[in-house]
């Protein structure tokens, strides 16, 4: 994954169905959320969450702060 604007790669579909209900289509859009905000998605589990945490790493972004 070399754009910020691309999801994580490995993502469950259902996490990736989720994100996409919400229209969250990049990096950029997801670091406008909190972690609880997207945690509680349909869809998105632990996993979902530890390789968003990796993809915000690599990028310099993080979840938005409460």
């Amino acid at each position: 994954m070399k754009q910020k604007n691309m999801l994580p790669p490995g993502l469950s579909k259902p996490a990736q169905r989720a994100l996409a209900n919400a229209g969250i289509t990049s990096l950029q859009q997801l670091a406008t959320f909190t972690e609880k905000q997207i945690a509680a998605l349909h869809g998105v589990g632990n996993h979902a969450l530890v390789k968003i945490r990796e993809a915000f790493k690599e990028h310099g972004l993080e979840f938005a702060k409460q």
